[in-house]
């Protein structure tokens, strides 16, 4: 019997918020650019994703308001918890998604964080804000599907 493959990926934090506050049309794996001691505190699992947004800049993209805690051991050269950071992106999909996000009212999400053999990677979203009648849509969707299920458990 085979082993499944293992993809190597450890979750450090989801913003699960997002799924309810965004409808997403794409998605994309980008690198961040960290100091030592923000490494340490991902892999204690010190992070938060929620009010982060990325932004593109003249510079490339870059991650705003992530909160990655203080590393104890590491505090007298520590970082700034919600300091603006760089992410790694392709090029070509930079540019494309810059255009969305400039002319067409797009934002851009960051959806989960993680390690990926050993690289910590962000996981971005780009998406649309929901109104309230499309998350009235969804809440209505998912207690029709909740009923079907106990239906379907009761026969």
């Amino acid at each position: 019997m085979a082993k499944p493959k293992d993809t190597g990926e450890k979750l450090i934090c989801e913003h699960r918020r997002a799924k309810f506050d965004y409808h997403f049309d794409d998605t994309l794996e980008a690198g961040l650019v960290l100091t030592g001691s923000e490494v340490k505190a991902l892999r204690n699992g010190e992070a938060s994703l929620n009010d982060a947004y990325a932004m593109p800049e003249k510079t490339g993209l870059v991650l705003h308001n992530a909160h990655i805690g203080q590393y104890k051991p590491a505090s007298q050269f520590g970082h700034l918890p919600t300091r603006p950071r760089p992410l790694l992106v392709n090029k070509a999909e930079l540019e494309k998604w810059a255009e969305k996000v400039r002319e067409r009212g797009y934002s851009i999400i960051p959806l989960a964080l993680y390690f990926k053999n050993g690289w910590a990677k962000v996981r971005l979203g780009l998406g649309k804000g929901k109104t309230n009648i499309d998350r009235r849509e969804n809440i209505k969707e998912r207690e029709s599907r909740r009923e079907m299920d106990r239906a379907l458990r009761r026969r």
